[in-house]
């Protein structure tokens, strides 16, 4: 495939949607919102500035501390005309973790909002290659010294920096708790596979015309910046982001711009359905059982009926609330159907930061909620015949991680086949791919017999006063089983649930452990868990509400004190 030029298309997409909205925060004075022309004027001032002004050279990193806004683009647009590599930064991470990742990519510039500002000067001072720090918002009084995008020249015409396909646009860390962090490199030729990629799977996504985004996923994961940014963006689509991510704030963000599609993760999909479950039983009896009826019925009716059956719910996401796509971790089919019977559809998407992220999304004409769809047009995949895993290749797959050529050889074989590390299986027929487990999760019982968590979570998610399930390998430390994995299973019940029981801790856990071991008799009896552990705080996350498995295994080895 011959890719257009970013510069062309940067400059295609403003011209074409001019005086469009592109991007829009609401805050305490109102809505601060960019034209498509207006993030092209901005993205452009601060590129002359960085090639101009303290004259940055090409190639160098610029990364960017900050929450979601406007200004986030016009960053990243900036840093792309003016030949640099991109870092985004997880806002939520410590002062150590963050001097671990930039310590590793040595930025020459740093781009902070004003919530980030103090985090920033502790940064420069500890990482030598920062040469200045700018702020993306107005400098505030006791900021006044540092440069902001609205305080640098207004300057707009330069000589922008074009770099070949295989350079690198963005540099993205998978991990920087660990003292060795990882840079994924994905290059121009990468994001702009995913664009094309993706333009075609949307064409069977959503309907034809103008539309209305939310994003509430951070800028710096790059499932939102590939798909919610770029993709949407070159769609000529309008982008809100949210300050809170508050049930409530969200729905008043979807009810006062209209929103009609968003990109989200299974969790936040989770919490919703939750909360309308919540409010349903609130309502008289009557209410309930005309819901009950009008659910059952949603199944054989088309969507347009659906959304009339539900339509209170609908105005409260707006009323021309249309879908999302939903990615980051596996949905549970049984939300995945409660949306669908209501007229919101899910489309659940599969990816790794390694593919640029997308890999496959349920679209088309064979759909099932249980996959993650078919591999987008320009991926190959497969599936190890020996392990099950799932194998990938294509234009998206990236360029390697970042100073780290011996890991970059641990997942990228000599044929160019990207090792995924997740358990998959393919449909011979439809081509719709199921993704069964992880490797590295994966528990080895003592007789040898292979268990995959994900398999035991989704039996035992069906409960409905668990708020939150782990099943992880728990190795033994003592007797003739030493060293041998069993598995362990972490519940954090519902708060209703929890009341029910008046603070019985023991009560309570026996409760939970008998629902466990209910559940537990649709699984094979070597699937089942061993050890429950009950815990009622929330189980640690990433802030795209993934389980943080390696702190949950430090819960584990406490327990088994």
């Amino acid at each position: 495939m011959k890719y257009e030029n970013v510069f062309s298309l940067l400059e295609k997409i403003t011209i074409l949607n001019n005086e469009k909205i592109s991007l829009g925060i609401k805050n305490k004075w109102g809505w601060n919102e960019f034209t498509y022309k207006g993030l092209g004027l901005l993205s452009r001032r601060l590129a002359c500035y960085l090639i101009n002004d303290i004259q940055i050279p090409r190639g160098e990193k610029l990364a960017i501390l900050s929450e979601s806004k406007p200004e986030y683009g016009a960053c990243v647009f900036g840093a792309v005309l003016a030949g640099l590599t991109t870092v985004p930064l997880d806002n939520k991470l410590t002062i150590y973790e963050l001097e671990s990742i930039l310590s590793n990519c040595e930025p020459s510039i740093l781009l902070v909002s004003n919530a980030n500002i103090e985090k920033a000067k502790e940064l420069k001072s500890k990482i030598p290659s920062i040469k200045q720090i700018i702020l993306m918002e107005a400098s505030a009084s006791e900021n006044s010294d540092i440069p902001s995008l609205y305080s640098i020249p207004e300057n707009y015409e330069t000589k922008w920096r074009r770099r070949p396909l295989n350079a690198t646009a963005f540099l993205i860390y998978t991990s920087g708790t660990t003292g060795n962090p990882k840079g994924v490199e994905i290059t121009f030729k990468n994001m702009l596979s995913q664009m094309y990629d993706l333009q075609i799977a949307l064409k069977e996504i959503l309907p034809p015309g103008e539309m209305r985004m939310l994003s509430i996923l951070p800028m710096n994961h790059l499932f939102e910046l590939t798909v919610g940014f770029f993709t949407f963006l070159n769609h000529g689509f309008s982008i809100y982001y949210t300050q809170s991510l508050k049930p409530k704030d969200i729905l008043d963000v979807m009810v006062e711009k209209k929103i009609q599609f968003m990109i989200t993760v299974p969790a936040f999909l989770k919490l919703l359905k939750t909360s309308i479950e919540t409010e349903i039983n609130k309502k008289p009896t009557i209410i309930k059982i005309i819901f009950n009826i009008n659910y059952k019925l949603a199944k054989i009716l088309p969507m347009k009926y659906r959304k009339f059956l539900f339509k209170p719910i609908h105005n409260k996401f707006g009323g021309e609330f249309y879908g999302c796509i939903s990615g980051g971790a596996a949905l549970d089919p049984s939300v995945g159907e409660f949306f669908d019977r209501i007229g919101i559809k899910i489309h659940q998407g599969y990816g790794l930061s390694e593919a640029s992220p997308v890999v496959a999304v349920n679209r088309g004409k064979y759909q099932d909620i249980k996959s993650v769809g078919h591999a987008l047009k320009s991926f190959e995949a497969k599936t190890d015949p020996q392990t099950g895993e799932l194998l990938l290749k294509g234009p998206a797959v990236m360029k390697g991680y970042y100073k780290k050529d011996d890991l970059t050889l641990d997942v990228i074989d000599n044929d160019g086949w990207l090792h995924t590390g997740d358990i998959a299986r393919i449909d011979p027929k439809t081509k719709l791919i199921y993704i069964t487990g992880r490797i590295k999760n994966m528990i080895v019982l003592p007789g040898g017999k292979k268990v995959f968590p994900e398999e035991i979570e989704s039996v035992l998610e069906q409960s409905p006063n668990f708020a939150e399930v782990c099943v992880m390998g728990m190795k033994k430390a003592f007797g003739e089983k030493d060293g041998c994995e069993e598995i362990a299973a972490i519940i954090v019940p519902k708060e209703t649930f929890c009341a029910k029981f008046e603070n019985n801790k023991e009560e309570l856990e026996n409760a939970i452990k008998n629902e466990v071991k209910y559940l537990s008799n649709r699984l094979a009896p070597y699937k089942r868990p061993i050890k429950i552990i009950v815990r009622q705080e929330n189980l640690p996350r990433t802030t795209t509400r993934k389980l943080k498995r390696n702190d949950i295994e430090k819960i584990l080895c406490e327990c088994s004190k």
